[in-house]
């Protein structure tokens, strides 16, 4: 696809046509269209004609008999929790083929540590009719080994110069998702077209952070192998083009797809409160640059880099050259211009290392309420002096701890700033970029795909600025329960796997309030107090003209008896990879959810069939009432 050919794709509500084009007057080429919200996107309406085939033969063995069109729109939700999410869907996906009912799904849609084993599964093509064979390869390579610093700094380097927007999402990928999940998974959403026509269609979910911060707009944003875009707005692109640079409607700078790895760290990143993702993502990075490897690379990037210089040199047969561009001006990220006889020595590789280690250090004193100064002064002194201090740092500390850290915020900017312009090693240029985006906290950056568009039908936010941060969906709704209540997919039946730490009803709560702002059909959900200490297994939530929603519990009373704290305490959301045995106890806990309800899921999937067919025959009725005969 050309760059002219990418058009984004809107739903609206038109009621005659399932596309409409508007042109650009000045620009023919320049046009968007409008989806009908009652119509799919192509592709995926041809992935669920097939897959609407294979649920019903399922049902037809279960012994629940409807004609195609009675086929219920089943979806499966997999929440956030990390690790425990991850371990948990798996468990419960295991079950369900075990049980004859994963053929029934028709959309498996996740958040947050879901999609890490959504990944995991869909790298297999026609993942469910091996499933078994599958959970194996999964469980053996996360019991396995981390991913090597070597392939490690490897893949950070192609991060960092492979996009126009780096981020700290690739670092969270890099340094914290591997860990989990074991490996440097690089192939792309795009490539799973057409490998998975056995298997449940497959949506990420993330959210707009710009959005939720303003509460206005569309935060929910999703992802699957066809297109991306936002959820309830319905305005999409081609997953292959997400991320590519637009303007009024048209690609004008392509950006190469995100491989899975870079797609986990979006979906999943809030691993804990953000006092919390700070420290982590420092110490994460205070353990990869401080690492011998690591500094060694550095070094030899030095020497090679001295070498050559010193061969060109030797080419010129003089030095003329070297003193001319001595003497120019360099740019720095602030758009300020410095001649290098401001600094007559350069910082050394080390020099420069020191003075980013105790950049990182000084941080996390700060986040640790310790006193910083130490470190600031030793990195004036790195620096030649060249750096003033931070006169105010310990009036600060005993008097204002939030204009403290946006003191050092400011310091590490102007720190950074100084050494990008004395450096080409791209180690250090990498770690400077890192430490930019931890000074400004900066996730998920993408161009916007919405740039510049006018359109009515999309709110006027989403429209302005020329980039847009995605993020953990977790952080707003820890469910993926949007990407599935769009008209379009008409869902019958969700079945809502919920892996959250703390309440375990916050995300049906949430999600039910929030369609009663947005009026968007969906059911009442009433629990007792008894049921937040002790919260049974499954829970079915109905209404008049809305989804059915089935909720589970992955710690529950009768899964953990009276010990569903202590289940919980065990496996937290932001702790270090689990173990073997801690693995297979928790397979084996959230599968119990499933082979414990086995008759409970028929009778609901049962339910929502039989309600398909009488809701078909009062359309029936209702368009000609003379067709039926009573005697």
């Amino acid at each position: 696809m050309s760059d002219k050919d990418c058009r984004l794709v809107f739903g609206c509500g038109i009621e005659d046509s399932q596309f409409t084009e508007i042109m650009s007057a000045s620009k023919p080429n320049e046009s968007v269209k409008r989806r009908n919200k009652n119509f799919l996107n192509n592709s995926e309406q041809e992935f669920v004609a097939g897959r609407r085939n294979t649920v019903l033969q399922t049902l037809k063995k279960l012994k629940i008999q409807c004609s195609r069109k009675e086929v219920p729109n089943i979806a499966l939700l997999g929440s956030g929790g990390g690790q425990r999410a991850m371990v948990g869907l798996l468990g419960s996906l295991v079950q369900l083929d075990k049980a004859g009912l994963l053929d029934c799904i028709l959309y498996l849609s996740g958040v947050s540590g879901s999609t890490w084993c959504m990944a995991s599964l869909y790298k297999e093509p026609d993942w469910s009719t091996k499933l078994e064979t599958v959970k194996n390869k999964i469980i053996e390579r996360i019991r396995g080994p981390e991913v090597s610093l070597t392939d490690a700094m490897a893949k950070l380097k192609k991060y960092y110069y492979g996009k126009d927007l780096f981020s700290l999402t690739d670092v969270w990928a890099v340094l914290v998702v591997t860990s989990y999940v074991k490996e440097i998974d690089e192939r792309t959403l795009t490539e799973q077209r057409k490998q998975h026509n056995k298997d449940p269609f497959p949506i990420y979910a993330v959210i707009d952070k710009q959005s939720k911060q303003s509460n206005d707009g569309d935060p929910w944003f999703e992802i699957n192998p066809y297109e991306a875009g936002y959820s309830l707005s319905g305005v999409f692109v081609d997953t292959g083009d997400f991320g590519s640079q637009f303007q009024k409607g048209s690609k004008i700078k392509h950006q190469d797809e995100f491989d899975m790895l870079y797609l986990q760290a979006l979906c999943g990143s809030a691993l804990g409160d953000e006092e919390d993702i700070k420290k982590t993502m420092w110490q994460k990075i205070k353990a990869f640059f401080q690492n011998e490897t690591t500094l060694e690379a550095m070094r030899k990037e030095e020497r090679e880099r001295t070498d050559e210089v010193m061969r060109k040199e030797k080419e010129t047969e003089g030095n003329e050259a070297v003193l001319d561009s001595l003497s120019k001006p360099r740019p720095s990220d602030s758009g300020k211009y410095r001649f290098p006889s401001d600094k007559p020595i350069s910082p050394s590789v080390d020099e420069c290392h020191r003075a980013l280690m105790d950049l990182v250090n000084m941080n996390l004193s700060v986040l640790n309420g310790k006193d910083p100064s130490g470190f600031e002064k030793s990195i004036r002194t790195n620096l030649n002096g060249k750096r003033q201090p931070i006169s105010t740092i310990e009036t600060l500390k005993k008097a204002d701890e939030r204009a403290e850290k946006q003191d050092i915020k400011h310091f590490t900017m102007e720190v950074c700033e100084d050494l990008s312009s004395w450096t080409s090693n791209w180690l250090i240029d990498v770690w400077i970029s890192i430490c930019k985006c931890m000074a400004q906290w900066i996730w998920g950056r993408k161009y916007n795909l919405l740039h510049n568009m006018t359109d009515e039908a999309v709110n006027s936010t989403l429209l302005q600025s020329e980039t847009r941060d995605y993020i953990d969906g977790g952080l707003l709704l820890n469910s993926p329960y949007f990407s599935v209540l769009r008209e379009d997919r008409d869902i019958d039946l969700i079945i809502s796997l919920d892996f959250s730490q703390g309440d375990p009803f916050m995300t049906v709560n949430d999600a039910a309030e929030t369609c009663k702002k947005l009026k968007i059909p969906f059911p009442e959900v009433n629990v007792t107090s008894e049921d937040k200490t002790k919260p049974k297994d499954f829970y079915v939530f109905k209404g008049q003209n809305t989804p059915t929603v089935i909720h589970i519990p992955l710690f529950n009373a009768v899964n953990c008896g009276d010990k569903v704290e202590d289940w919980r305490k065990k496996y937290r959301t932001f702790q270090g990879a689990y173990s073997a045995e801690m693995i297979a106890d928790l397979m084996d806990i959230a599968g119990k959810n499933i082979s414990n309800n086995r008759e409970k899921l028929k009778e609901q999937i049962r339910a929502v069939t039989e309600e398909k067919r009488f809701g078909r025959f009062k359309t029936f009725l209702n368009k000609d009432p003379f067709r039926l005969n009573i005697n």
